[in-house]
């Protein structure tokens, strides 16, 4: 079955620019897909996407403020590293230059932008956030919600493997062999070792990314953005969007706690485990998760 591809287009949403580009028929109900933090749309595989529109959807991605192609905000200072050790260590309140719930609104400002009044969300990690934002602000806008290894914000709950910290906190290399091989060594820790991990593929991406965009402080300022939005928990639980809410069982980023404390937030959440999935999508778990996600999207029309 082939899938039209609608390519890639800059559009005016919340006062900025967001590189966007889609699959499928812009009649059928429409998915958009949140990416996490230091990653653009691309990081949505394009077969992932074309399986998804098979299902009957419209699945539309894009660029997240700060990364790849849409705006930049350079004239922000993110925090320095002081000020996230700071708030890590005693609890200090970290300033960020705009916030998850900003990032909420660039969305419903792309949604209104392509005359979508209402969707499917579904986001990954920081995407993840940005959709459980979306679901507190404005849930007549949400058909349904599905959140992917990503958490609540509440600052109790389980923090990354110290080795996956220190590793993510490094300088990145300016020159694109030294980018690659960091990133790639990156990616392979978030994986894990249950699923195979293929270097040539995730190589490829991670070439392609860099080639696309490089600009290392947005990444900054998108951390900042989650720390200082807080803990949504109080919030969640008067989310009444059907929700999924999915979540690996090896995740060295974001723990499987994280992902249990999402579910257990929102009144009449599903919780799915995904076992030995780490912070990455392995291609092994695809039409699982893809089976899910429009399950629940078909069920909430």
């Amino acid at each position: 079955m082939s899938v039209l591809y609608h390519p890639e287009k800059h559009i005016h949403a919340n006062g900025i620019e967001l590189c966007v580009d889609s699959f499928g028929d812009q009649e059928h109900p429409p998915i958009l897909l949140i990416m996490g933090l230091a990653t653009q749309l691309i990081h949505w595989d394009d077969e992932f996407c074309k399986s998804l529109a098979e299902k009957g959807f419209w699945v539309i991605r894009f660029d997240n403020r700060d990364i790849g192609k849409s705006t930049k905000f350079k004239h922000h200072k993110a925090p320095g590293l002081t000020a996230f050790l700071a708030h890590q260590w005693f609890g200090r309140k970290l300033r960020s230059p705009y916030y998850l719930n900003d990032m909420a609104k660039d969305t419903f400002g792309l949604m209104d932008a392509l005359s979508i009044e209402r969707a499917h969300i579904v986001g990954v990690s920081m995407g993840g956030m940005i959709a459980q934002t979306m679901a507190i602000v404005d849930p007549e806008r949400v058909i349904s919600l599905t959140s992917i290894m990503s958490t609540t914000g509440a600052r109790s709950l389980p923090k990354a493997k110290a080795s996956v910290s220190f590793k993510m906190l490094r300088p990145v290399p300016k020159d694109e062999e030294g980018y690659v091989q960091q990133a790639l060594e990156m990616w392979q820790l978030l994986h894990g070792p249950h699923y195979p991990f293929d270097t040539q593929r995730i190589e490829n991406l991670l070439r392609r990314a860099r080639q696309r965009s490089f600009y290392p402080k947005g990444i900054l300022r998108q951390l900042s953005a989650i720390i200082a939005s807080g803990d949504r928990t109080p919030r969640l639980v008067d989310v009444k969007v059907p929700t999924l809410v999915m979540h690996g069982d090896a995740d060295p980023l974001v723990p499987y706690a994280c992902g249990e404390a999402t579910a257990a937030a929102i009144p009449a959440a599903r919780f799915k485990t995904l076992k030995g999935m780490g912070h990455t999508l392995p291609k092994q778990l695809w039409e699982q998760m893809i089976d899910e996600i429009t399950h629940l999207a078909k069920a909430a029309q």
